[in-house]
């Protein structure tokens, strides 16, 4: 038994046949074609979402095929291999980076006149998050959207849009509220023919056969009813979607590299120099070796993040993890690939050439290398953690061990047994928590825990925290996500890097 099995069924393998038949057919014989225009035909789109393509794990009621997600991973696994990253890119935007929004965060309204059409392949998809002055800081973007009785009136502009010039439609981050910075973030659908909106094709180092766009925004009149969501949740909204779109790329890093090395391992053993081929140099075989060894291993750790999140696992670090290594393995398997192609490889006659070029986004989009790497270290140094939203948003109640109910009281009084003594060497801090019911001071003393109702010790303050007794509750019993709490003004906090540095010296409640 393969052990790819584990992952893989039956039915898993014969769709890949059948998808793999459809791109031999419909897509591989226009690739280059479609390189040399820098955009691929809607029409095949819509031969794609007529086969289900675009549907697979969505809802039957919208057109859907309600499949398991390891439909969606050999359907990406095979539309990486056909030796276009814009091609690849194309597809996956519209199925990883923006159609769940509409699942998770649509109206019915939006559903059924956009999520039905997309997954029918009539309406091609694209997000926008990226402007020229923000990009990796998602909080920190300047589109504007106005309320207007029943409208939105939009202004701003946003960049390295994938499918933003023939697109029929944007999932745009913007501004509802200036004020209250990533609180004030909203996602609203646009229609890309409302007037006020001018784009811009830009000319990219590679995924040439897809359209990549500059997009701006002059008093865009967007019917209120287009909004994803509540108004102020689309940081949040965007936060919880990251790990699909992370878990795509992955998947099409190592994918591409497997068709990559195949391909030069059949160059190898055709080439020959000083009297045999150049598969039996051993310099050049142990350098495929080394690659094909660090491409199993990615690959399966990939695998297993796809796992967990198709178990429902919100598989944050993973999924980080899957991404950063997947993309970055890939920058380096091209490169070392075109090397054993020699001057050939610098050709754009050879498949090689282009592959090089196409991976060399992987390790930026998305979620840059950078800030993958961020993301790892506040979860491996600062014991940051994230969780997904819950649904009763606190209103619930949670029951402690001895069957009673959790007061602000309880939670403070688990404090002692839940404190890292040994990681708390060293720091010095006072916590002071204002409370409806209440206002408690803690102090940690070079690795020593005080607490106080009162500031007994008169130190001072390093941190205030302001929040009611539910929602300090709901958070430490995990009904409501921090950084949400944080960013919705639920929990003010006068000094966030402090109290980050206080939270991950205590085990979780």
């Amino acid at each position: 038994m393969s052990a790819l099995s584990y992952y893989f069924n039956e039915e898993h393998e014969m769709f890949r046949q059948t998808i793999r038949q459809f791109l031999e057919a419909e897509a591989i014989p226009y690739i280059d074609k479609w390189e040399e225009q820098g955009m691929i035909p809607r029409e095949f789109w819509k031969k794609f979402g007529e086969m289900g393509y675009f549907g697979l794990c969505f809802p039957e009621e919208y057109g859907g095929s309600n499949l398991d997600y390891f439909y969606n991973v050999v359907m990406t696994e095979e539309i990486s291999k056909v030796w276009s990253g814009g091609f690849t890119i194309t597809a996956a935007v519209q199925v990883f980076m923006t159609l769940p929004y509409l699942i998770h965060h649509g109206s019915d309204y939006i559903k059924k006149n956009y999520l039905a059409p997309a997954i029918a392949g009539d309406k091609i998809a694209c997000i926008g998050i990226t402007e020229p002055g923000a990009g990796s800081d998602a909080a920190n973007i300047q589109t504007r959207a106005r309320k207007e009785g029943d409208y939105y009136i939009i202004n701003g502009s946003k960049t390295f849009i994938t499918n933003g010039i023939y697109g029929h439609f944007v999932v745009l981050a913007t501004k509802t509220n200036p004020e209250a910075g990533a609180a004030g973030v909203s996602l609203i659908l646009v229609d890309l023919d409302s007037p006020g909106i001018t784009k811009n094709k830009l000319k990219k180092l590679g995924w040439h056969a897809s359209d990549t766009a500059e997009l701006h925004f002059d008093d865009v009149k967007v019917p209120a009813a287009n909004l994803l969501g509540e108004e102020g949740k689309g940081f949040y909204y965007l936060m919880g979607g990251l790990q699909t779109e992370r878990l795509g790329g992955s998947i099409m890093g190592y994918a591409s590299c497997e068709k990559v090395i195949e391909y030069t391992l059949q160059y190898m053993h055709e080439r020959k120099a000083f009297g045999r081929s150049i598969d039996k140099f051993q310099v050049l075989r142990h350098r495929m070796a080394q690659l094909y060894a660090e491409l199993e291993a990615i690959k399966f750790f990939v695998l297993q993040t796809c796992k967990m999140h198709a178990d429902g696992k919100y598989a944050v670090k993973e999924s980080s993890i899957a991404k950063l290594l997947s993309t970055e393995f890939a920058d380096k398997c091209m490169y070392q690939c075109l090397q054993n192609f020699g001057g050939y490889g610098y050709m754009e006659e050879y498949k090689i050439a282009r592959a090089f070029r196409d991976a060399r986004i992987g390790t930026i989009g998305g979620g840059t290398s950078e800030i993958m790497r961020e993301i790892i270290a506040k979860m491996l140094i600062d014991d940051v953690s994230y969780s997904r939203q819950s649904s009763d948003n606190g209103q619930q109640s949670d029951n402690s061990a001895d069957g009673g109910q959790w007061t602000v009281d309880k939670i403070f009084g688990t404090l002692s047994s839940r404190f890292k003594a040994e990681k708390a060497k060293g720091k010095n801090l006072h916590v002071e928590f204002k409370f409806d019911s209440s206002t408690y001071f803690v102090s940690i003393n070079d690795g020593n825990l005080t607490i106080n109702t009162v500031n007994s010790e008169l130190s001072t303050v390093n941190c205030t925290v302001e929040t009611d007794d539910a929602t300090y509750i709901a958070v430490e019993t995990g009904k409501i996500n921090p950084q949400e709490a944080f960013m919705t003004g639920k929990i003010k906090v006068s000094d966030l890097m402090k109290m980050m540095e206080f939270g991950g010296l205590f085990k979780k409640l």
